[in-house]
Order: structure tokens, then sequence, then C-alpha cells
């Protein structure tokens, strides 16, 4: 394997099994400002180009051991390869060749003997489309998080939450799996708000999404902002138990941040109150009357006293508690 390694250049991985092809093609790109990296056969291109994830492949069609027809199949089946153009080299012209060539994967050919400057064009083009194409889809992704993301707090919005509540209540749904919702709202917040300054606020809110965050750790989990001061975190595969106990962990990791609020009525320090919810979907039903029941729970918590995590009941109208809480 020959390399030359230039930061600011495009790499262009060169495979052919007859050594004068590959220099010559080397030279030709090195002239037009290219790195180069080479190798004599497919196997080795599949290590090379997974080693140093070239910008575009020219792969020789009739090589012996892995032709590049099978290569190219192999290449596109890595996960680096789906975006990387691949220009096959051939000497076959037969119309069966070509439309192989393009069935494996390959995005363009030219023919033995090369054409050099047609060769330098097409290199080019098929390197600035494949720019281009990555350019578009880092934008897409970048709106795609926009359009979801909570700007202030930079945890879920309330779309993304209503989406992904949706999608896992079908999925528990059809694996007859509990799915467990927490509602977080932030004690005398406004008064938070009254004392402090509203930028005050904001930071306050944006610790606590932070802090929230941290806490949840299973990717399959979300945390989301439900609206003003209010946070939800969807659970699951997740029971009524561990997601109380969850709850009570969100709880204190906020006290533990100890972010002063002198006119909160239950502590010197801002707290949040929760209300939990647990349901194993029916097919037939949706996830409102799980929020809603989180939110009745949420309510009673605020009732008894704030600071506290109130797992939902319909006897949740009682002031029984239902189950025990941790002080």
């Amino acid at each position: 394997m020959n390399t030359i390694l230039q930061a600011d250049q495009s790499l262009v991985l060169i495979v052919d099994d007859e050594p004068f092809i590959r220099t010559q093609l080397r030279l030709s790109l090195q002239c037009e400002g290219y790195q180069t990296a080479e190798a004599q056969d497919g196997r080795e291109a599949l290590t090379v180009f997974d080693q140093l994830h070239p910008d575009i492949v020219l792969l020789d069609a009739i090589m012996p051991d892995m032709d590049g027809f099978d290569c190219c199949t192999q290449l596109q089946s890595l996960d680096s390869g789906k975006n990387t153009p691949i220009l096959m080299i051939t000497g076959l012209e037969d119309q069966e060749s070509v439309d192989r060539a393009f069935e494996v994967g390959a995005i363009d050919y030219v023919t033995k003997p090369i054409h050099w400057p047609v060769l330098r064009q097409r290199v080019r083009r098929l390197i600035q489309q494949s720019q281009l194409q990555q350019q578009l889809e880092a934008a897409n992704r970048e709106l795609q998080r926009l359009v979801t993301i909570d700007e202030l707090t930079q945890v879920a919005n309330r779309r993304r939450f209503e989406e992904y509540c949706a999608q896992e209540w079908q999925r528990m749904a059809r694996e007859q799996l509990p799915l467990s919702l927490i509602l977080c709202d932030v004690d005398f917040f406004k008064s938070y708000n009254d004392t402090y300054g509203h930028q005050a606020g904001d930071r306050c809110l944006q610790e606590i999404a932070k802090a929230i965050r941290n806490t949840v750790k299973r990717p399959a989990d979300l945390v989301a902002r439900y609206g003003g001061e209010e946070f939800v975190v969807i659970l699951p595969t997740t029971n009524s138990e561990g997601a109380i106990v969850l709850a009570e962990t969100i709880c204190s990791a906020v006290k533990i941040l100890a972010i002063p609020h002198r006119n909160s009525q239950v502590s010197s320090y801002v707290t949040i109150s929760a209300g939990v919810s647990t349901e194993i979907p029916g097919t037939d039903s949706d996830f409102q009357a799980m929020i809603t029941a989180a939110d009745r729970a949420l309510y009673q918590a605020k009732t008894e006293g704030r600071d506290r995590v109130k797992p939902y009941s319909k006897q949740s109208s009682s002031t029984i508690p239902i189950y025990p809480f941790l002080p």
C-alpha cells in the first residue's frame, strides 16, 4: 500500500492489480492535487477503505481472487461506504458489464485505455457531488434536530415528546410491556421569576433540564420540556416501581443543584414535584390518558405540599397515599 496524506485534499483510493496502471493513476491524480492511497486487489481495498475512509474509489473491474464487482458490493455494505462514490475502471465495454457495474453500486465508469482528461473531470465531478450531498444531509440532520429540540433547555420539545410517546405507546402495545411517564413541575417558579428575574429563571430551567437529562441514563428514555416550567420523561419497558424510584432520584438531583429560592414555601432551594403514571397500552387506546393520569398525580403532589413524587391511582383524589414515599 502506498499512501500520501495531506489534510486539505480529497483522498482517492486506487484499486488495480497492475502496478503500472496504479502508478499512472497516482501520478495523474497527484498532479491534480489529490491525496492517493493504493490497493492491489479487492481484499486489500476493503482493509484500506475501512482505515482511511477515502472520498472516492477508482476500482478496476477485472482482478484475481475478488473482482471489482464483488469488491464494489462489499464496499457498499459498509456503513462508511454507503455515500462514497465508486468509479469503475474496466476494459469491458459490453452492455452487460456496464449494467452490472451500476447494479453493484458504481456511480460511473471509464474504459481502458484510460482517457485521462475524461477521468480527471469525472473524479472532480463525483467528489463535488458527494461533498454537496454530505452537506445537504448534515443540514437536514441539523434542521431535524432544531425542530425537535427546545431552544432554551436543549432537551426534546413538546412536538418531539408527542411523536415519541405515540411511537412508544404503539410499540409497548404490540409487546404488551409497561410504559411509564414522569411529569415534573418546578415548585413556585413564578415566585422565582418575580424574585430573581426572567434571565435567572431561564438559567434555572437550563440547570434543571441538565440535571434531569444526566439522571435519565437509558438511550430509549426521553426527556422533554412539556411547557413553561414543566418537564416530562418517557420510560419504555419500565414498571411503576422503577418509574417512582427514578422520579425520586430526579427530585434529589434538582435539590443537589442547591439553586437558592428564598421565597419558596417548601425549601430555601429550588425543588420540583412529580407525578408518575404507568400503563400497559392497549391496541385500541392512545397515550393521552397516561398524560392525564400523570397530570392528576402531579396536581396531588402539589396539593399535599410539593417537593415530592406522587404515583397516579384511581383513588388519587383520596388524601391517603397509595405508596410510601421517601422523605
